[in-house]
C-alpha cells in the first residue's frame, strides 16, 4: 500500500510517502488509521483526531468504512478551505 501524507501530517509523521504493509492486513481506511496511530511517536500525535483528516483512495474522497486493497494509494491530507 502507498502510503502519502502531507502538510502538518507529514511534518508530525516525519514522512511525506511510504510503502506498508500492515500485518495483519488491514480491510478498512479506519482499521488503517487505527493501526498507523498505534505505531506511537509521531503517528500518534497525526492520527490522534482522524476526523480532522481528509483521505482520498486512488484519487477518490474516502471515509472509515471504505474498502482497502494492498495496492491502493492512500493521501492523507487537513481539511482546506477556499475564500
Amino acid at each position: 500500500m502507498r502510503l502519502r501524507y502531507f502538510a502538518w501530517i507529514r511534518l508530525r509523521t516525519g514522512v511525506g510517502e511510504e510503502t506498508w504493509t500492515p500485518h495483519p492486513p488491514v480491510d478498512s481506511l479506519g482499521a488503517l488509521m487505527a493501526r498507523l496511530r498505534a505505531r506511537g511517536g509521531g503517528y500518534a500525535r497525526a492520527f490522534a483526531s482522524p476526523d480532522g483528516i481528509r483521505v482520498a483512495v486512488n484519487g477518490a474522497c474516502a471515509g472509515p468504512d471504505t474498502v482497502l486493497r494492498p495496492e491502493d494509494e492512500v493521501i492523507f491530507f487537513p481539511p482546506v478551505t477556499g475564500g
